[in-house]
This record gives C-alpha cells, sequence and structure tokens, in this order.
C-alpha cells in the first residue's frame, strides 16, 4: 500500500509537469474529500486535452486558460465522472475554448439495475455531492478511443465509485479519477457508488498493469496495481468483518456500523453506516446474506451461508 505523500503539496493554480507532454493543476477545493483538491491535467503539446476541469471556479477557470501557451489551444474536455468536484467547470471551459465535452453520460448514466431500483424508492447519494446538470457534448463508450494532436486515449467505463466513472488509459498510464487514490479509500455510496461495480473495475484496471496512475486527487500512483490489490484486499477485509457480526444474528446496517466501527465518533456513524450498506448490497447480490422485509438501508440482514 503506498501512504499518503505528506510532500504533496503543489501550488494552487500552477500548471507544474509531471510527465512529457502532461501537467496538472491544481483546483482551489481542498477537503477531507478531495484532499489537496481536484487535479486537472491538461494532456499534450499544441491541442491540448483538459481532464476533469474540477468544481464551478472562476479561479480555476482562468487558471486552466493561463495555462495555454502560445501556439497552444484546448481542442477536448475529458471528463472522468460527474461529482461537484470533477466535472461542473466542463461547460464554461466548453463555452471560453469551443472545445466538446466527453463523458460517458449524465449523472443517472451506468447505474445498475439494483441501485436504480434503491434510487426510485429514495435512497439518496452520499458524500461528494452529484453534478445532476452534466451532460456531455460526445458520449463514450467502453474502449471508445479519442485522439488529439499528438496524443491518444482510451475510454473504460470503470464504475463503482460512481455509475458514470470513466478512466482513461494513454501509453502505459491510466488516468483514475477516483477509483483509486494514493492517499485513501475511495468512497462508494450507494446508489451513486457500486461495491459489486467497483470491485470489479479495480480487478479490470489491475489486469492492464498500468505503470503509473494519475489520480483525481493526490500525488501520481506508482504502483498502482499493488494499490488496487491493497484496495480489493481491504474491502474483503471489511466484507468478512460484516459476515462475522453477522454470526450474532440479524442486523441492521446503522447496527454493523456501530459493533465493526468501534472507535469511529459518532457523527461519522451514518458515513460508516453507508459504507456497510455498500457491502450488504453487494452480499446480496451474490445470495450470501437476505434483507428482511427487502433490500434497504434499514433492512434487517442475516447470513446465509
Amino acid at each position: 500500500m503506498q501512504d499518503p505523500d505528506p510532500d504533496f503539496a503543489p501550488l494552487v493554480g500552477v500548471a507544474d509537469v509531471i510527465a512529457p507532454g502532461l501537467r496538472r493543476v491544481l483546483a482551489p477545493n481542498p477537503s477531507p474529500m478531495t484532499h489537496r483538491g481536484t487535479n486537472t491535467y491538461m494532456l499534450g503539446e499544441s491541442g491540448l486535452a483538459v481532464i476533469d476541469p474540477g468544481p464551478a471556479d472562476a479561479r480555476h477557470l482562468a487558471a486552466i486558460l493561463a495555462a495555454v501557451g502560445p501556439g497552444q489551444h484546448i481542442s477536448h474536455i475529458l471528463v472522468t465522472h460527474a461529482h461537484l468536484d470533477h466535472s461542473p467547470l466542463a461547460r464554461a471551459l466548453a463555452q471560453a475554448t469551443g472545445a466538446r465535452v466527453h463523458g460517458f453520460g449524465d449523472a443517472r448514466a451506468g447505474r445498475s439495475a439494483v441501485m436504480e431500483t434503491l434510487a426510485a424508492t429514495g435512497l439518496a447519494g452520499g458524500g461528494e455531492g452529484v453534478d445532476h446538470s452534466f451532460a456531455p457534448d460526445v458520449v463514450l463508450a467502453d474502449g471508445d478511443s479519442v485522439t488529439g494532436d499528438g496524443w491518444q486515449v482510451r475510454a473504460l467505463h470503470t464504475p463503482g465509485h460512481f455509475g458514470n466513472h470513466l478512466s482513461f488509459l494513454w501509453q502505459d498510464a491510466v488516468f483514475s479519477g477516483d477509483l483509486v487514490m494514493g492517499w485513501a479509500t475511495s468512497l462508494v455510496s450507494p446508489p451513486d457508488g457500486d461495491l459489486t461495480d467497483f470491485m470489479a473495475s479495480c480487478r479490470r484496471v489491475a489486469a492492464l498493469a498500468p505503470r503509473v496512475a494519475y489520480a483525481g486527487h493526490g500525488a501520481p500512483i506508482t504502483d498502482p496495481v499493488a494499490r488496487l490489490d491493497w484496495l480489493i484486499a481491504h474491502r474483503l477485509g471489511r466484507e468478512a468483518e460484516i459476515l462475522a457480526a453477522l454470526d450474532d444474528g440479524p442486523a441492521t446496517a446503522a447496527d454493523l456500523a456501530r459493533r465493526i466501527y468501534t472507535t469511529t465518533p459518532d457523527a461519522l456513524i451514518p458515513a460508516a453506516t453507508r459504507n456497510v450498506f455498500a457491502h450488504l448490497i453487494d452480499l446480496h447480490g451474490k445470495s450470501r446474506v437476505t434483507a428482511t422485509p427487502s433490500l434497504a438501508v434499514d433492512a434487517q440482514f442475516s447470513r446465509r451461508d
């Protein structure tokens, strides 16, 4: 596992060269959910792709435009997913540059059937906030390539953190959005997050063995396969804790959260409950738990095996 990098402290709004043909501009939105802020990437030497323009912030828009040097222009805007810290600035940047916005679809695209059902029954998302107005000009399907002036990326649909989440393969690197980060585990909060999809996406990207991952927040991950393996093992460990707790009898997600997260402050138990519920949905889909009367955050869950 790669520990959080205490030396990762880039200057906000400054275009730092982090690889040949690649720069990073840090957005001014630090928080416990975003670390130092959102990483906006600028790919290319002449016609540039902007990956994850970031939050709706005039200062960040000005910083991106100021990073466009002589003989350069922004030709493409690529969005990993429709969270408020990644996608809202895309429309203003498109209006300022004429570039088209590329993404998997709107904020509901890519949701599994079970998550659609939970959303329809009133379960609301939690965490980073959804950009409900997001609508790409160009819809990318899994495997589609986007080619610019001297660069090419391939879109991978990697849901889990969010239904419409894309990762972008570039040479031997991956722009991983919020699927994998080095400084924290990824939030998986139903119905926007889906743990079953998250585990599959982690395994898929790990199988591609990228050399480096440029995450949506934090420093580049120099051993992404090891990090992905750790994330998978971490989630399997939490699953085992939940199943062990259910050996004592039926319980709700909130009951399980209080029993498992014994050192967590009371104010954070709702977030822990949502994380436990994400695991219970996954276990229910694998027929390892039952939900009474039906699958819901306040259901009573029991072991089946």
